[in-house]
């Protein structure tokens, strides 16, 4: 069993090189030749950035699976020998929670890698040593307030019912809509302070905009984005009476005001659609595989790994493998994410009544970011949730016809 399970998480990660790679030698190429969207300049710059990113995500990978090969051959073991704990919720919440917090230990060098070095390279990062401290022990926190119930939710259910699997996948599910409920009052307030938007007429436009499509919010903020990093971003989160619309300070400042009012048509246009809630049951069918597979994984293998078939063995085993079913999922969930951004982007033009705002709102995107408009059908196919820029732009121009 554990043959089989190294196998198919070897391939994961052999795939995710591969299509790295096929991405590296895309862009290296595309970059010699005539610039698109944007100066020669920044054509380039933005394809030695994505190559950056690419090179990172291929060591990454490997870390990935040095980290899996770890746990099973051997690392499980040894964290379930520290924890000589008597009481089993105890003993479980903490070796859930142990795994976690080592996993996220062992990654923290990628990840500080690529903010304070590429993100620094090429003018992204404006985050302090001090803050990213700060910000990584309120995410442990978080953890620890966050998963400590849900943990011995899960181990409650494990004990009492056979289907335990299935009841599991149900409280998820529900904490999963629960947060992102509450993400916009509760959670981003932690990280980031938000200010109801201080342009009268900007936000006077904006909530005649609301008004129009129907879209009942708390209000317009902006959000002081710009102290971690200078990319731009916009977003409508919450649920209910909790939605809030929400403006990174650094699209307030690079976008015009009539741009603005065309990304949020666009913003609007998933809200029409319901998009939020499609992605809501993306998630929803991605939790209950893990669920499915952890509450059908044959009893050998925990005798395989000299581990008792314990309920923190089989949680660890879901943290593991989720990354896998998630990527193995990534092309379905891709090609109805492009075509709602598809969507969205011809009920922002309606709603605008012209479209070449959206478009360059798009380009400025595109450019500010550092976002390279091109690249590998495969790179495309696994990861891409939106559309390329390219197909974007032709459908906005046929659509502002």
């Amino acid at each position: 069993m554990i043959s089989v399970i190294s196998t198919i998480f070897f391939i994961y990660i052999l795939l995710k090189i591969y299509i790295s790679v096929m991405q590296i030698g895309y862009i290296s190429q595309e970059i010699q030749k005539e610039p698109f969207l944007m100066s020669r300049t920044q054509y380039i710059e933005a394809g030695r950035y994505a190559i950056s990113k690419e090179r990172l995500e291929i060591v990454s990978s490997i870390f990935e699976y040095g980290l899996f090969l770890f746990w099973i051959d051997g690392g499980l073991k040894a964290l379930n020998y520290t924890l000589q704990i008597e009481d089993e919720l105890t003993k479980s919440t903490l070796f859930v929670l142990g795994f976690i917090f080592v996993n996220s230990l062992i990654q923290l060098p990628i990840e500080v890698y690529r903010k304070f070095v590429i993100d620094e390279r090429f003018g992204f990062n404006r985050s302090t040593l001090k803050l990213y401290i700060e910000d990584k022990f309120k995410e442990l926190l978080l953890t620890i307030f966050i998963g400590t119930p849900i943990i011995g939710g899960i181990i409650y259910f494990i004990s009492s019912f056979q289907l335990w699997w299935l009841w599991s996948f149900f409280a998820i599910f529900g904490v999963v809509v629960f947060l992102n409920m509450v993400y916009p009052t509760l959670i981003v307030p932690i990280f980031n302070k938000l200010s109801p938007l201080e342009d009268s007429e900007l936000k006077k436009r904006i909530e005649e905009l609301l008004a129009k499509t129907g879209f009942e919010s708390q209000g317009v903020f902006s959000i002081d984005a710009s102290k971690r990093d200078s990319r731009l971003n916009a977003y409508f989160g919450g649920f209910g009476k909790s939605k809030r619309v929400i403006l990174f300070d650094t699209l307030i400042e690079k976008l015009q005001p009539i741009e603005l009012i065309a990304v949020l048509g666009h913003e609007l246009g998933h809200f029409k659609h319901g998009d939020i809630y499609k992605n809501i049951a993306m998630v929803g069918l991605l939790l209950f595989l893990v669920f499915y597979g952890i509450g059908h994984i044959p009893t050998e293998l925990f005798s395989e790994l000299g581990l008792p078939n314990s309920s923190y063995v089989l949680l660890s085993f879901a943290l593991l493998f989720v990354s896998v079913i998630s990527f193995f999922m990534l092309p379905i969930f891709g090609l109805i994410s492009r075509y709602n951004e598809f969507q969205a982007d011809k009920f922002g033009s309606e709603l605008s009544g012209n479209s070449i705002y959206l478009q360059e709102a798009l380009k400025k995107l595109v450019t500010e970011n550092k976002s390279f408009p091109k690249a590998h059908p495969l790179y495309i196919f696994f990861y891409y949730t939106h559309p390329p820029i390219s197909e974007r732009l032709k459908a906005l121009e046929k659509w502002r016809n």
